[in-house]
């Protein structure tokens, strides 16, 4: 093994935990959609609250958090995070005791709250550790990680409660989670013991600043086109691959598919093949925006076809949306942190707020359930496609 690669291995291999921590804390909300709306009566709607409240912290908490990494470091801002989501997952107790949904949309808005805190440290921290142009690379084996996790949480929760998830009551979830904040705090430990030294992108430091010539010349972060294009572009990627995966519970139980929790698997799935081939491509045989291109395509495809085939099939090109989305993040990241230099931080905020758009979209998808149906719902990727479309064409080149 290479100096080079050993160095970033430790750090690597400890980020990997906490994006699979990401991963599994967003994957309960899978499992909760179709639980909350049998337990309380609710519609398709009213049930992906749950999503919208967990994803609605980055939107009020994505800057502060910035200031947060820039006050006390990266590891110390990860450590942090867990202390979040524990207590969130602690509130889900009282929830399911008192069957009230704003209890459970609070717990989710705080399990959110250290989601945005991991989000905004784990991620800027694996772009820059390490070479811009192979930082696709870095984010897939992350993102690996992070969407295995997705389908391990309802999956865990079942075999905990031992029963399908439409036979489950609220009351029954109490033991899981009391298990999963008593991990988390353990996975908080870990980050503030682990290993991790603090870096800083290109030109982030003042006296580094010749070393970015783009950004020396700016004086604020609204002076970069290619990175506020990148921030609706990772908005609306969000807010998509949040619905295939968060939805696949959902839309199999509307099918009237057994088992429907299995199901979880396929977009995670979809995804890991295509950060596999991300990891294999990149940046040997593929740049980060050609990828971006493909995998665009890819999920375009696949937003056509989960409309068109019949619906006990349409389930299984979830994965085609989930495969196309997989290589979003990877390549939305570096493209759009590209040149900020000193800028970096706030650049960063600024994405992660983007994240909110996982908040946004699973409640127009629910929206449109109600609506035509879950299997049109799915028609909302078109536009979104399209966008991301021109963003790999045009749009991460823009500068003034």
């Amino acid at each position: 093994m290479s100096t080079k690669v050993s160095k970033y291995l430790a750090p690597l291999m400890i980020l990997g935990t906490m994006f699979f921590a990401i991963g599994f804390a967003l994957g309960i909300n899978t499992y909760l959609i179709p639980l909350l709306e049998q337990a309380l009566s609710l519609t398709s709607a009213q049930s992906y609250l749950v999503l919208a409240a967990t994803f609605s912290a980055f939107l009020l908490l994505g800057y502060p958090a910035s200031l947060v990494i820039a006050r006390i470091g990266y590891k110390k801002t990860m450590a942090l995070s867990f202390l979040f989501f524990a207590l969130g997952f602690l509130l889900f107790l009282p929830s399911a005791r008192l069957e009230s949904l704003p209890l459970f949309l609070l717990a989710s808005f705080i399990s959110g709250t250290g989601n945005t805190f991991l989000q905004a440290s784990v991620n800027p921290y694996v772009t820059i550790l390490g070479p811009i142009e192979s930082a696709a690379r870095r984010i897939s084996i992350m993102g690996i990680a992070n969407k295995l996790a997705w389908p391990v949480a309802p999956l865990v929760l079942s075999l905990v409660i031992g029963k399908s998830v439409g036979d489950v009551a609220l009351s029954d979830t109490r033991l899981p989670f009391i298990g999963i904040s008593i991990l988390f705090l353990l996975l908080g430990l870990l980050a503030l013991l682990a290993p991790l030294p603090e870096v800083t992108a290109t030109g982030e430091r003042e006296e580094e600043a010749q070393d970015c010539p783009y950004a020396a010349g700016k004086s604020s972060v609204w002076q970069f086109p290619h990175l506020l294009l990148g921030v609706l572009a990772l908005f609306l990627y969000v807010g998509i691959e949040t619905v295939a995966l968060g939805s696949l519970v959902d839309y199999a139980e509307s099918l009237g598919l057994a088992h429907p929790e299995l199901y979880a698997w396929i977009a995670p799935v979809g995804m890991v093949i295509g950060y596999v081939a991300g990891i294999v491509l990149i940046p040997r045989y593929l740049s980060q925006s050609t990828a971006l291109l493909i995998v665009t395509l890819i999920a375009l495809a696949g937003s056509l076809a989960v409309v068109l085939v019949p619906p006990a099939l349409s389930i299984y090109f979830v994965g085609l949306i989930a495969l196309g989305c997989s290589l979003m993040w990877p390549a939305l990241w570096p493209l759009a942190m590209t040149d900020l230099g000193r800028f970096t931080k706030a650049g960063s905020s600024l994405m992660v707020i983007a994240i909110v758009g996982g908040a946004l979209l699973p409640l127009l998808y629910g929206a449109l359930k109600d609506r035509v149906g879950a299997q049109q719902a799915y028609l909302l990727g078109v536009p979104i496609f399209l966008y991301l479309l021109y963003y790999a064409l045009k749009g991460h080149k823009i500068r003034t």
